[in-house]
């Protein structure tokens, strides 16, 4: 069966740092993203990458705070968030697939998706 598990979330004050993982299973990873959806906007895509090379690609909205990276265990990935701001407030998703350069920001391109973790950026 094909899975993937993110933990990690939860509330943190304004400039504070929280790390969110995933953990895929049953499923042949060759690029994972993360997204995230506010309260009435859109799901979208703020960091993915490449775990077989470690390429990385992140949204303006988030490069120089965020950081994705491979886990220890295979098909595991790491978001750490620092620097976080109330705008980061969101449910945040990860997702993976098979293929290789493509429109990542894309949520169609996407075959599987985790159930979603809450991030929450308050004082």
């Amino acid at each position: 069966e094909e899975q993937l598990v993110e933990s990690g979330g939860g509330l943190v004050q304004p400039g504070g740092s929280l790390r969110l993982s995933c953990a895929a299973s049953g499923y042949p990873v060759n690029s994972m993203a993360w997204f995230r959806q506010a309260p009435g906007k859109e799901r979208a895509g703020i960091a993915m990458i490449y775990p077989n090379d470690g390429r990385t690609y992140y949204t303006d909205s988030v490069k120089g705070r965020f950081t994705v990276s491979q886990g220890n265990a295979k098909n595991t990935v790491v978001l750490q968030m620092n620097n976080l701001k109330p705008e980061d407030t969101a449910m945040y998703y990860c997702a993976a697939n098979r293929k290789h350069d493509f429109s990542w920001l894309s949520e169609q391109e996407w075959n599987v998706w985790g159930q979603g973790t809450q991030v929450t950026v308050s004082s």
